[in-house]
């Protein structure tokens, strides 16, 4: 069996070893364990990695429509309609790839056996 690329693998939310086991019981839960390979994904944590990057991606493409809104001369109304829209908008993007980037960072950590920082004294005392 091939070893699929951990990134496409990710975007597909499917298990980094096989290509083929879905990464997720529910939303954002992991399954305990690959269904097809057996790959044990209680190994890797992502922690807060896919919600910074979901969150920098949406700033930086709604940023600039919160900027031009306001200088706009629209009635109240619109305005607000306006700002509940792109709201809306950034909901349902960060939503719609907060599971993707979750996988595709749990991937390359098994891909490339990352883990937790540690810290060993190096001192001689």
């Amino acid at each position: 069996m091939t070893k699929p690329s951990p990134i496409p693998a990710g975007l597909r939310r499917k298990c980094g070893r096989c290509g083929k086991g879905n990464l997720f019981d529910g939303y954002l839960k992991f399954a305990p364990a690959c269904s097809v390979c057996g790959q044990d994904f209680s190994v890797a944590d992502t922690a807060d990695g896919p919600a910074f990057f979901v969150g920098f991606l949406a700033l930086i493409v709604l940023a600039p429509f919160y900027f031009v809104l306001p200088m706009l001369t629209l009635p109240i109304g619109l305005m607000a309609l306006g700002y509940i829209a792109i709201s809306a908008i950034a909901i349902g993007m960060c939503l719609a790839l907060l599971p993707v980037f979750k996988a595709t960072l749990f991937n390359l950590q098994i891909e490339h056996r990352a883990e937790e920082a540690r810290f060993e004294d190096l001192g001689g005392d």
